[in-house]
């Protein structure tokens, strides 16, 4: 009787050691490489981490996720044989959550910074974007250069964040895009610094409580992010992007879900090596 304690503690480190090995075979790292060639969570499927409210970007209709961020991605995964999964989340922790691997990508309209590369690597841009101004209706601001002294809103951890504290501003940060609409709907922001094309979307839908002010392009193109040295899955989202590009499913999907938007004559997506054709 004295060595069933001992038995059973064996017994415990036993059942241990197989729930680690089968817990690292489901994240990519054990098993023949051939199975898993892009190092994914699961064989097949690429786990995206995204948002839920960003319109026309990113965002939930009718149960599924959808916009343009995240259409073009299922088309790229299609190009590599892969499934893809989304998964809602807070942009704030979006990156984090991406190189600690709860994410293989994270699909969020996420604008490329020397700050964001110490934390994920990036794809090749795929887009360009534009910093909106948001006010209530009525509001007299028209201007990004008259926000001093104002109660501006923005979403932490997001490129307009970045934008509003370096123009000396002190920002109300807000966890998501519903949290900022609301606060500009209550009366308790003066303005809300967005992604233009969200910040439009949202005005249209207000019932005219909201207006678009101001907008201005931003400096630097959105990418897919992924874990840093995830190389193989970095590159093969490059061709796979490359491919959509050049097939015209980027241009399509421009014309759904930006129509009108003119393209800078500087912008080219993706590598560079392939040309989008013309919007019809």
């Amino acid at each position: 009787m004295r060595f069933l304690p001992a038995l059973t503690r064996a017994a415990a480190v036993g059942v241990t050691a197989v729930l680690a090995a089968t817990a690292l075979t489901a994240c990519g790292s054990d098993g023949d490489p051939a199975d898993n060639p892009y190092n994914l969570l699961q064989p097949g499927v690429l786990r995206a981490g995204t948002l839920t409210d960003a319109p026309p970007n990113v965002y939930l209709k009718d149960g599924e996720f959808t916009g343009f961020d995240n259409d073009l991605l299922v088309a790229a995964a299609d190009k590599l044989g892969l499934r893809v999964e989304f998964v809602g989340t807070d942009f704030s922790g979006l990156l984090a959550q991406v190189n600690n691997r709860k994410f293989d990508v994270g699909s969020s309209s996420i604008t490329i910074t020397e700050a964001r590369k110490k934390t994920v690597d990036f794809g090749n841009g795929y887009d360009f974007g534009y910093f909106g101004l948001d006010v209530p209706a009525g509001s007299t601001l028209a201007s990004f250069d008259e926000l001093s002294g104002k109660r501006v809103v923005v979403v932490q951890g997001t490129v307009q964040d970045d934008y509003a504290t370096g123009r000396g501003l002190d920002p109300v940060r807000v966890p998501d895009y519903n949290g900022a609409i609301n606060q500009l709907k209550a009366g308790t922001a003066d303005a809300w610094i967005a992604p233009a094309e969200i910040g439009e979307k949202t005005a249209a839908d207000s019932g005219g409580r909201i207006k678009v002010a101001a907008k201005e392009l931003s400096p630097a193109p959105t990418a897919y992010a992924v874990a840093k040295g995830n190389d193989t899955l970095r590159e093969a989202l490059n061709r796979a992007l490359d491919e959509v590009i050049a097939d015209g499913t980027w241009t399509r999907l421009q014309e759904q879900y930006y129509p009108g938007r003119p393209i800078p004559a500087d912008f080219t997506p993706g590598s560079g090596d392939v040309s989008a054709p013309a919007a019809s």
